[in-house]
């Protein structure tokens, strides 16, 4: 079932028609639908039910705390980069041992908070930061499970931006190097070995380089043991992708086969950090139609959305259909979608055959619920949008739009300056 779809005309998100939540919020907005979260959530669950899996949902895709809890409802967890998505998770009641923490340069700050929540696992990804973690657990005195995330120097044939399984990528360490950390962890009174992990990259369309890097992890795992290190998880990270334009993404049930096959025997526990998969299609963003402007060979959709608040078209050149509010089927135009930024960088679409709709009119960037407005910023001093959760037939606000007190929240004119 299709959660967004036209109905007498109107575009609808579940039961609720997608203008009058903009009547009532304004644009531009985020609009996402719980029930295509809870159904992607499920799908993926389910694929899995063969092997013991916890499912930590990648927080980075959308973080809004609401989301969060809509996880956490279903039995996720969560996988987190930062302090501030340690913080988020705890104000969503995500249980601290379904929580995974990832991400190259944790600070020494954050690093205490883990510890102190007592969260599954910290995934190291550099010596140095195992260092750092091994003197806190000394100086705190409280045991620390660890796992290494190893970089498997596997190409996931995807965007260059959101690849990180690769030697030139800053993310993991080598498999080589993972060996001596796990000697060192072992070693310590304070920390745990329990696990390996791995993330190869994002928005992944072919289940080739998946069974790669699994099996890669397998094999550290069995040359581990024999060295005296049982392991308990093994996190393969996440990355698989979904449609946007017409890409076709593997199934879940598929991806589950071949991640089974290659962990049978083990014992291990599947860690997954799905992120995209679950909500990317579980959202659209809608701005609204300011200005139509032509110049010789171009005509410009001019809307009051922007690169602020969904920068993918302009950082990855990436592709996101766009659509009337109001069904429309009108003879197509071509033209570019561009904002308000003063950047020639802004836009979210550029030569894309749209209909002919008038000044005014909303429009629906679709595929927008990861990394939309977890991606978004106050640059040119605007304001953050507007989120929305449907559920059936009833609509919350679940971030206020910004006000223009916001933007100046904790900047201060020094006393020398002062009026």
């Amino acid at each position: 079932m299709n959660y967004f779809d036209y109905k007498n005309g109107a575009l609808y998100c579940e039961e609720v028609p997608v203008e009058n939540i903009v009547r009532a919020t304004g644009s531009p907005v985020y609009i996402y639908s719980y029930r295509t979260i809870e159904r992607h959530y499920k799908v993926f669950d389910n694929a899995f039910k063969g092997v013991p899996h916890i499912i930590c949902y990648s927080c980075k895709a959308n973080s809004n705390i609401a989301i969060l809890r809509a996880i956490g409802r279903l039995g996720g967890g969560v996988d987190i980069v930062s302090g501030g998505e340690l913080y988020r998770s705890s104000a969503a009641y995500i249980p601290n041992d379904k929580i995974v923490f990832s991400g190259v340069g944790k600070t020494e700050e954050e690093i205490v908070a883990a510890i102190r929540s007592n969260i599954l696992m910290i995934n190291v990804e550099s010596e140095e930061e195992l260092s750092t973690i091994a003197r806190i657990a000394s100086k705190m005195k409280k045991h620390v499970p660890l796992s290494i995330r190893v970089n498997p120097e596997i190409d996931p044939k995807t965007h260059p931006y959101i690849t990180t399984g690769l030697k030139k990528n800053k993310f993991g360490v080598m498999r080589e190097d993972a060996m001596k950390l796990y000697d060192r962890i072992k070693a310590h009174k304070y920390l745990m070995p329990v696990g390996i992990s791995s993330h190869i990259g994002s928005q992944i369309l072919e289940l080739g380089p998946f069974k790669e890097a699994v099996c890669s992890l397998r094999e550290m795992v069995k040359q581990l043991k024999e060295k005296g290190i049982t392991l308990k998880f093994i996190d393969i990270g996440g990355g698989l992708g979904i449609t946007y334009k017409d890409e076709l993404p593997p199934h879940p049930d598929d991806y589950a086969r071949i991640i089974e096959e290659e962990l049978k025997g083990t014992e291990l526990t599947l860690i997954l950090e799905p992120g995209r998969v679950i909500v990317g299609n579980s959202g659209i963003f809608v701005t609204k139609l300011l200005y139509i402007k032509k110049v010789p060979g171009k005509t410009f959709y001019i809307v009051d959305g922007a690169m602020n608040d969904l920068v993918r078209p302009s950082l990855y050149g990436a592709f996101h259909e766009i659509v009337p509010v109001r069904y429309n089927d009108a003879k197509k135009i071509n033209v570019d979608v561009v904002g308000p930024v003063c950047e020639s960088g802004d836009f979210l679409a550029k030569d894309r055959d749209m209909p002919l709709v008038e000044s005014g009119e909303l429009l629906a960037v679709l595929s927008a619920g990861a990394y939309g407005f977890s991606m978004s910023s106050n640059y040119n001093s605007r304001r953050r949008v507007a989120e929305v959760l449907v559920r059936d037939a009833e609509f919350n606000v679940i971030k206020s739009r910004e006000t223009l007190k916001d933007l100046i929240k904790g900047e201060k004119i020094p006393s020398f300056m002062e009026v």
